[in-house]
């Protein structure tokens, strides 16, 4: 035998070594049709993209470097 997981020679005539090809296995719990109808559409209108920082955010980064300039500024 050439490796473990070969089959051994003197049992290629037994029809119990009958290997199913992939899309055999792969189709053999699969519904006749197998295809569904897609549920998110491509393509078409979509929302207008937002951009990720709101005003309250803006402002806190602002004031943030603020702080952070004057006490450089107050305390050199």
């Amino acid at each position: 035998m050439g490796s473990p997981e070969s089959i051994d020679p003197r049992a290629f005539s037994d029809p119990r070594n009958r290997y199913p090809t992939d899309a055999e296995f792969y189709a053999s719990d699969r519904p006749d049709q197998g295809e569904l109808a897609e549920d998110r559409p491509r393509g078409g209108p979509h929302d207008p993209y937002k951009h990720p920082w709101t005003w309250g955010t803006i402002a806190f980064v602002a004031f943030v470097v603020m702080i952070i300039l004057m006490g450089i500024a107050l305390f050199p």
